[in-house]
């Protein structure tokens, strides 16, 4: 059966940046905007006279009415059984903006400056938020829980065997990223990284950074025979040490294959 399409509600002052939005809704078929605005205040109307399923906005508002800080706080009086499912877009990168941003129930920040934001990616990160609340799909709950535990024991074997321990930061975000790989199929849209702050409200690089440091911190410490018996795949011989991603799709690609 054919979802939907999603009523999307968009706070944003930047023309340029609408323009896109536009162009992409005129593209699909799985998004239309209800509702472009730069006013914090007409956002709250639009929210109660549309009821939109998403939420993009814009937290600073500089060339428009107010800011995403007064639209949150004018949403939270509003006193909403379900809330849209909302992503906020913003310049400012600190862990106070996303403290904030999570605590007002926030569902992912993206920082307009790093290197793989887009439009696109919002949109889509949206419908993937969106398929987390689907009850379409019937399961097991049982089985399928059981069928996770063997999946994520099989994953943190692997990591043992190589020296990322338990007591590493980073070691908590590659299983995790292992297992989204696993879960989803080649032509997945969404990055693992932005999953991962999802669940963790932590910042891209702070995620980033501490996947890599769970790796040189194995490569220094581990013995090499163990590292050249349980993981096989070419290193490149500059950097010695394999990449956060070179290391989640081949430990995906080895279970998978186990599997």
């Amino acid at each position: 059966m054919e979802k939907k399409t999603m009523k999307i509600l968009l706070i944003e002052d930047d023309t340029a940046e609408c323009e896109i939005y536009i162009d992409i809704a005129k593209r699909r078929k799985d998004i239309e905007f209800i509702s472009i605005t730069n006013s914090s205040i007409k956002a709250i109307d639009d929210y109660k006279c549309y009821k939109p399923e998403a939420i993009i906005l814009d937290l600073e508002l500089n060339d428009g009415e107010g800011s995403g800080f007064d639209f949150l706080e004018n949403l939270n009086k509003l006193n909403i059984k379900k809330l849209p499912k909302m992503v906020v877009t913003t310049n400012v990168h600190s862990d106070i903006v996303y403290d904030f941003c999570h605590k007002n129930n926030i569902d992912f920040v993206f920082y307009k400056k790093q290197k793989n934001y887009s439009q696109e990616n919002i949109i889509n990160t949206l419908l993937l938020l969106r398929d987390y609340d689907s009850n379409a799909k019937t399961v097991n709950v049982q089985d399928e829980k059981e069928q996770e535990n063997s999946i994520l024991y099989k994953i943190n074997k692997e990591l043992d065997l190589i020296g990322i321990g338990t007591h590493l930061h980073g070691r908590k975000y590659l299983c995790d990223a292992i297992y989204i790989v696993l879960q989803n199929d080649e032509n997945y849209k969404v990055s693992i990284v932005q999953q991962l702050v999802a669940k963790y409200k932590k910042s891209s690089s702070t995620i980033s950074r501490a996947m890599q440091n769970a790796i040189l911190h194995a490569w220094r410490v581990t013995p090499l025979e163990d590292l050249t018996t349980y993981y096989t795949a070419r290193i490149n011989y500059e950097t010695g040490v394999p990449t956060p991603t070179e290391l989640i799709y081949y430990y995906a690609d080895k279970i998978r294959k186990e599997l």
